[in-house]
């Protein structure tokens, strides 16, 4: 058939905006604030074959490897999909997820009597059981210490809701009501998507729509091909480093080697260490949304976001290494950590092929996961500390940004609105601004990470996941410096200070949590920073005037308003 170019511009932006509609009905709808407040959630739309071709901007770590869930779905119940079927699954090892908290909802879509899509979401539930409120344990050896695992599960069968299996669902979480209306809102987002990609189909007509998802694809594929024309053919290597496997202090490698040919790219983590003890171990389909989320970054924003744009691309991830583990490894940590190293080991290759486009390193996590029951309640409350975010690093013209959050979600994960947090959980949030001199200094400085207190009222169990406490994770390049470690500190009433390990469970009565989120890192002598961006960043209270003039070269006059320019003229001078 012959594809207009118009009509498939109009189709892709038709989808993107499918997905972003079904996004809108889940923020609207969901009852946990990881949902109505912070987002982490994507929805996404593949085609019948279950190849993604289109994802809504939500959360990358998510939405690359969405595709491995639908095929592992349309295995499982091969000619047994029929309308008004919604299907569940979550598992890493048997049904393609990338790991246990992130169920996804798969909604098929019937056109003429033919299957012709499905409507996606996949979203982080609150809590699914497991050892540890929240799900994410870190005391977890193995997958089963870490929640329920979901096979591709048929949930609703010819629109009938299977009660039985909504009430085991129910029954395995701390937050059964949370999940309920979850749930609820996961279903009606695809509902809707679902409803919009049938009336594109019948405007198109069936066949046709297919033929325009294929070109899709299709163009896709030669926009990536053409954006890895900027590599020089050749071979670049390089490794990042994760300084724990959960329960000791020992480096763990990602290592990673991207080849150049004339017919793509091969991304190769053969001599990556093995599969670790602790919950960071990659599911294969997390590893392969880890890769194609540092390829798109790197490259043209604008390119096509669909699963065409990669088929030039091979990735080789060893079998029992921590990208790609035997089971019964644990691994919920993955889509955060080892994701990001995988990403800034696949960027530091890649900007030592194209310099111009490398990115210094981001800021990794610190947060903690806060659950208990509030007094006088008898219902347990699971509190994500989303607030005490990381920074993220500078690029050539432009600075890192402040306390973006997880490096994985690129800005996707929305910080938590204070004073609703202190509406629903018995928390006081004390503090949550910009650390001072937390970005690397550079000619384009690194984001700064947070200062952030948040005082507990009742007794609670903290479980800790933190990264980039004490080796910097935010590095610089091209001269620019890294971004300041992190660090959680609890202040229980009446006890000792407790200086918070990187993972662990504890118990304490009501206490402050003191955190210090790492920055990112930044790029270029300091030197060549503007003095009038220097200043603007003292005004701001992000760089301390000893700073501006230590790292800098940059001398604050005494009303910290203006500069001192000829002492700045000597300080720059000499240097």
């Amino acid at each position: 058939m012959s594809i207009d170019p118009v009509t498939l511009a109009l189709v892709q932006n038709r989808l993107d905006h499918i997905s972003r509609q079904m996004g809108f009905v889940m923020t609207r709808t969901a009852r946990s604030p990881i949902f109505n407040q912070s987002h982490d959630f994507s929805c996404f739309i593949a085609d019948a074959a279950g190849t993604l071709i289109s994802q809504a901007d939500g959360i990358p770590i998510h939405t690359g490897g969405g595709g491995f869930t639908v095929r592992a779905l349309i295995e499982a119940f091969e000619g047994r999909i029929r309308p008004d079927d919604v299907f569940l699954s979550n598992d890493p090892y048997v049904a393609g997820g990338n790991h246990l908290p992130d169920w996804v909802i798969s909604r098929p879509v019937f056109v003429e009597g033919e299957l012709a899509a499905w409507a996606c979401n996949r979203a982080h539930q609150s809590d699914i059981g497991g050892g540890a409120a929240g799900t994410y344990n870190p005391e977890a050896t193995e997958i089963f210490h870490e929640g329920l695992r979901l096979p591709p599960l048929r949930l609703i069968e010819k629109g009938e809701t299977r009660d039985d299996l909504w009430a085991l669902l129910l029954l395995n979480s701390r937050t059964p009501e949370l999940m309920d209306g979850d749930l609820r809102a996961m279903i009606g987002s695809t509902r809707i998507g679902a409803e919009r990609i049938e009336e594109l189909l019948r405007d198109l007509g069936r066949a046709e729509g297919a033929g325009y998802f294929d070109a899709l694809l299709d163009y896709a594929d030669m926009r990536f091909r053409e954006a890895c024309a900027e590599i020089p053919h050749g071979r670049y290597e390089a490794e990042e480093i994760t300084d724990n496997d959960c329960f000791e202090k020992r480096d763990i490698h990602i290592r990673v080697r991207i080849d150049r040919t004339a017919d793509g790219l091969t991304v190769d983590f053969t001599g990556t260490d093995p599969q670790m003890k602790g919950f960071k171990n990659s599911s294969i389909a997390n590893t392969y949304s880890a890769v194609y989320m540092a390829l798109s970054s790197f490259f043209d924003p604008d390119l096509p976001r669909n699963e065409g744009a990669f088929r030039s691309v091979k990735i080789v991830a060893p079998l029992g290494t921590v990208v790609n583990p035997r089971p019964p490894a644990p691994m919920t940590m993955c889509t955060v950590f080892v994701a990001h190293e995988i990403v800034h080991a696949i960027w530091k290759a890649l900007g030592d092929a194209v310099p111009s486009r490398a990115c210094a390193g981001w800021g990794k996590t610190i947060h903690n996961i806060t659950s208990g029951r509030a007094p006088g309640s008898t219902e347990p409350f699971v509190m994500y500390n989303w607030a005490a975010n990381a920074a993220g690093g500078a690029v050539r013209g432009r600075d890192g940004f402040n306390q973006i959050g997880l490096l994985i979600a690129l800005g996707g994960l929305h910080l938590p609105n204070a004073e609703t947090y202190e509406r629903i959980y018995p928390v006081r949030i004390l503090q949550q601004e910009f650390r001072t001199d937390g970005g690397g200094a550079g000619e384009f400085r690194g984001g700064t990470g947070v200062d952030y207190r948040v005082e507990t009222l009742t007794a609670a169990t903290y479980s800790f996941r933190g990264e980039g406490i004490g080796q910097v994770s935010g590095f610089g390049i091209k001269g620019g410096g890294g971004g300041l470690t992190g660090s959680m500190t609890l202040h229980p009433a009446g006890d000792e200070d407790f200086e918070a390990p990187q993972y662990g469970v504890r118990h304490f009565p009501p206490a402050l949590l003191e955190a210090h989120s790492p920055g990112g890192g930044g790029y270029g002598d300091p030197r060549k920073r503007s003095v009038e961006a220097v200043l603007r960043d003292v005004m701001d209270g992000v760089v301390s005037p000893e700073a501006a003039e230590r790292a800098y070269g940059v001398a604050i006059a005494p009303d910290g308003r203006s500069v001192d320019v000829r002492r700045t003229t000597e300080l720059r001078g000499a240097a």
